[in-house]
């Protein structure tokens, strides 16, 4: 893969499932490691930009990132700890959802900073946790729940019906899939590029400055929001559609390729 000449990049975004971690090992691939290990080293800032919890970050805590920009963009925090931004769904929409859910076969589970809850261990439920090597979530305590700080919601409904289910049932927030297992559901609003413009104000970095990497419809946004966005080869189509370019598959270095062909690793 010939090298181009690449933009002067401060900072990059990484998506983590099917990105830096591979679907099929549940491991990141020793090339990605270095990879980012590189791109530090030349003063390069690297920022993980995930639908999943700040709290579910267990697999890439051997790696040293800038920042975290997690729950879709809703909640962005720096390394040393720091809350940048925090946003919380609509307490009306998780009641809603609450409400249909029990008359309905709709499962879903709640994301907050410090904990999950799920509605029950259906099959999807199961799946789901099970593809990202996550333990199952306690189930939800209805005399005890709280409506008020939830971050985030994975509802687990097919994708024709989603247009519909939102509409109707969680009208204030704003959904996404990188799956056709669930969607997820974050404040109106919320979405991974807010999140990289938040970390762009703190580090003081422009967007034509920025490069990402995903490969789900979650990380959309964020692709067409950065200087270079990049598709994974393992990415859905309408990922690659909307990507500057569309390296190999996680499994197949696809990260690694990427930084060479744009000319940020040697």
């Amino acid at each position: 893969m010939n090298s181009v000449k690449s933009p002067n990049i401060k900072a990059v975004f990484f998506d983590i499932d099917g990105t830096l971690i591979s679907l099929k090992t549940k491991v990141i691939p020793e090339s990605t490691q270095n990879a980012i290990k590189n791109l530090r080293e030349k003063g390069i800032k690297v920022i993980v930009a995930t639908g999943r919890s700040i709290n579910d970050l267990n697999h890439i805590k051997h790696i040293e990132f800038d920042g975290f920009l997690t729950f879709n963009g809703g909640y962005c925090m720096t390394i040393d700890g720091q809350v940048m931004f925090k946003q919380t769904i609509h307490p009306e929409d998780i009641k809603n959802l609450i409400n249909h859910s029990e008359k309905s076969s709709v499962s879903f589970s709640l994301m907050y900073e410090d904990k999950v809850r799920i509605s029950h261990e259906s099959p999807q439920v199961l799946e789901l946790y099970t593809h990202v090597n996550i333990p199952v979530p306690p189930l939800y305590d209805k005399e005890t729940l709280d409506i008020e700080n939830v971050l985030q919601v994975n509802v687990f409904i097919e994708p024709e019906n989603e247009v519909s289910f939102m509409k109707q049932v969680m009208p204030n927030s704003l959904s996404s899939r990188w799956t056709s297992l669930f969607a997820d559901v974050n404040p109106g609003g919320i979405s991974k590029q807010k999140g990289v413009e938040y970390f762009c104000e703190h580090f003081n970095i422009d967007v034509t400055e920025t490069m990402a990497f995903g490969d789900g419809g979650n990380d959309i946004s964020m692709l067409k929001f950065v200087e270079i966005g990049v598709a994974m080869g393992n990415a859905g189509d309408n990922v690659k559609e909307i990507a500057d370019f569309v390296t190999e598959e996680v499994d197949n270095h696809g990260v690694e390729a990427a930084l060479i062909h744009f000319g940020l690793l040697d």
